[in-house]
């Protein structure tokens, strides 16, 4: 009876072996090739910065010292964007006494300039983050009357450049 359980035991054994080798071979066959594809990476684009000015400005008169402009930025954008430059303009003025005195001449943007330079910067994500300063405004001398300019107020435009 032993001897037929042996002859048993090399009979399950070499079934097994011949299993476990089969499925080896599955599991390790296989074709080679090749091919190609092909998949879509986009860059992503940038929204605007805007632009503050955080400085008071107060108390201009004509021939009077240029005052400083200062201020910072809200960054919408995903990441920090780089800006080379603020600039400014008067685009308007608004107030004063234009109405009032009509013998005089009308206070207009040729009255102020703006001086300076605001250097770039890498400003952050975030509102009211990073900094600009170095720009200016002056109420020029002019060679006429100027009381329409009194309690005038100037609106200034600002641009942070590429």
């Amino acid at each position: 009876m032993k001897k037929h359980l042996s002859k048993r035991r090399v009979v399950v054994s070499a079934l097994i072996a011949v299993l476990l080798a089969i499925a080896s071979g599955v599991a390790y066959a296989y074709w080679t090739g090749g091919g190609t594809g092909t998949g879509p990476a986009a860059a992503g684009t940038t929204t605007g910065l805007t632009v503050h000015q955080t400085s008071n400005i107060v108390g201009l008169y004509p021939g009077g010292p240029a005052v400083t402009l200062f201020g910072n930025f809200d960054n919408s954008n995903d990441s920090a964007i780089h800006i080379s430059s603020v600039t400014a303009t008067v685009t308007g003025v608004t107030g004063g006494n234009t109405n009032v005195d009509q013998d005089h001449p009308e206070c207009t943007v040729a009255d102020f300039t703006i001086g300076g330079s605001a250097a770039g910067s890498t400003v952050p994500k975030g509102t009211g983050i990073g900094g600009w300063t170095g720009l200016n405004v002056q109420l020029n001398n002019g060679a006429l009357n100027q009381d329409n300019c009194k309690g005038a107020s100037a609106t200034i435009t600002y641009t942070a450049n590429p």
